[in-house]
């Protein structure tokens, strides 16, 4: 079921509330896990019952996307904003230090997470960060173009595409190998999260000067890339691997950008081993 928490953040004109939705299941050491641009927690379905047999899995909708709604006026959607975000979120929920798994988007900030001492151990799945200045043009061009699709189609036709697997791979096999996997259901929803995501424009304003350059050195991390990664094209993972010379580097074979949907047992297994 889904949960808001509610807390207040410092931002330049005083203090101001904030919310994020979220989702909480299973049990042992806590395991946060952060979706990509555009996308929403749901996302992560495809592993949340693996991981919660060994992990108190919380789920989150980053601000401004999924349930969760936009931050305060005058508030950034950059690093320097959304990682305090984070932690104040874990203070509210009563964790310290979880385990921290992302995907695209929120990969990067899980790496900055553990950058800054606010995790146990960092999974990246085909994090941001990594890019030339042409590749992340490339990247933004592409969930630009998805961004203007979704909100150009109306419902009924989304409705339809989803019941077929071209219509599936029409809408969503930019960020998936295998799109014919994901559910009517589930590509509906998040053509429509993709649609309303009010953080989407900031958030990709904010990733223009993007370049993660920071050692993780205190905490495991494993950077896992997909084979099939048409976004973030898995070069980068070489890239992350001589800035964190310290992080374990791992192939994800047949896997898109978004993995969690391409295979599962292969996702969780990383995220697992790396949290162990």
């Amino acid at each position: 079921m889904t949960a808001q928490a509610s807390f207040t953040i410092d931002t330049p004109t005083g203090q101001q509330p904030v919310s994020v939705a979220y989702e909480r299941t299973g049990s042992g050491e806590p395991l946060l896990l952060l979706h990509g641009i555009g996308h929403h927690r749901q996302a992560w379905d495809p592993v949340v019952h693996i991981l919660a047999a060994e992990r108190e899995v919380i789920a989150v909708d980053l601000p401004g996307f999924g349930a969760s709604p936009a931050l305060p006026d005058g508030v950034a959607y950059d690093l320097a904003s959304v990682v305090p975000v984070l932690g104040s979120l874990c203070g509210a929920l009563g964790v310290e230090r979880p385990h921290v798994a992302g995907n695209s988007l929120g990969g990067l900030l899980a790496l900055e997470l553990g950058s800054r001492g606010l995790a146990r151990s960092v999974t990246a799945l085909s994090p941001a960060g990594f890019w030339t200045q042409a590749e992340r043009r490339y990247a933004f061009s592409a969930l630009a173009a998805m961004r203007q699709g979704a909100r150009l189609l109306p419902l009924p036709a989304v409705e339809r595409l989803s019941r077929t697997a071209a219509g599936r791979a029409a809408l969503t096999g930019t960020i998936y190998a295998r799109p014919g996997r994901r559910s009517p259901e589930a590509v509906v929803a998040e053509t429509l999260a993709l649609r309303g995501a009010t953080g989407f424009d900031a958030t990709l304003a904010a990733g223009r000067e993007v370049l993660f350059t920071s050692e993780v050195s205190d905490v495991p991390v494993t950077v896992a890339w997909g084979t099939k990664d048409r976004l973030l094209l898995r070069r980068q993972g070489i890239r992350a691997k001589r800035v964190m010379p310290g992080a374990r580097l791992v192939r994800l074979p047949g896997c898109g950008h978004v993995p969690m949907n391409d295979d599962p047992a292969l996702v969780a297994r990383v995220i697992l081993d790396t949290s162990r």
